[in-house]
């Protein structure tokens, strides 16, 4: 049983912005450090996914609804994402198969809190939207076929931290470490002692940008750092355009 977890989410190939989360100390200190999806579909997969595999077991990769379209991309399926079809293409065979074979969900121990689930969008599907302010009645749909003894859920896939309760059930999104939706920088959690802490790790906007401008390929990826890296897009403005897909 893992006394201490850091829980990161949809890096997107952003790999300076993951090396400084890393650094953290209660990172570096912790028993586990998860993922829960969306690891290389961004300006650096190569090397983020490298970044990520050197950790070896005490580093889990829970699969995204991006990992999965980077490997249909590999195989001919079409996709609306231009960054995604690049960075599909950058990557090694051995980095395919492993996106290809990373499961979704994952439940594991952790002191304090017993059975941790650990997903992407929601415990039945990598793509589902649930949101900070989603409706009970849609929770409870959600969460039907979880086991009682499962009293902790931690998501990814909307890039905005939050931690709250869902009929004595808890759930955590950790936020976005390459995509954020509301400031710069990584935003991750730490989970140990039972409790939860939303943490944010503060980065030189600026010099990031110029880190992925001059080390990455892709042909775009200005404009891409310009518009995620310094999270050009709010909370408030995630939220109306997610809506929908939360059934709204």
């Amino acid at each position: 049983m893992a006394a201490s977890v850091a829980v990161l989410s949809d890096v997107h190939g952003v790999l300076p912005v993951l090396e400084a989360v890393l650094a953290e100390a209660d990172v570096a200190s912790a028993d586990l450090v998860v993922v829960t999806g969306d690891h290389a579909a961004g300006p650096m997969p190569v090397e983020t996914l490298d970044l990520l595999t050197s950790l070896g077991e005490r580093c889990v990769l829970v699969r995204g609804n991006a990992d999965r379209e980077l490997v249909g991309i590999t195989r001919g399926a079409p996709c609306e994402h231009p960054e995604s079809v690049w960075a599909a293409h950058q990557l090694r065979d051995d980095q395919v198969a492993l996106l290809d074979r990373l499961p979704h969900p994952v439940s594991l121990d952790v002191d304090g809190f017993g059975p941790v689930l650990f997903c992407h969008g929601s415990p039945r599907d990598d793509d589902e939207v649930v949101l900070v302010d989603t409706r009970l009645e849609r929770w409870a749909e959600v969460f039907a076929d979880l086991p009682a003894a499962v009293q902790t859920v931690v998501c990814g896939h909307t890039h905005m931290p939050f931690v709250r309760l869902v009929d004595r059930r808890l759930v955590v999104n950790p936020g976005s470490i390459g995509m954020p939706y509301g400031r710069p920088g990584g935003a991750w959690a730490l989970l140990r002692d039972g409790q939860v802490s939303l943490r944010h790790t503060e980065i030189d906007v600026d010099a990031t940008c110029a880190r992925v401008v001059a080390e990455s390929t892709y042909p775009d990826r200005q404009a891409w750092a310009d518009e995620y890296i310094r999270s050009r897009h709010s909370d408030a403005v995630a939220l109306t355009v997610f809506a929908p897909r939360d059934g709204r």
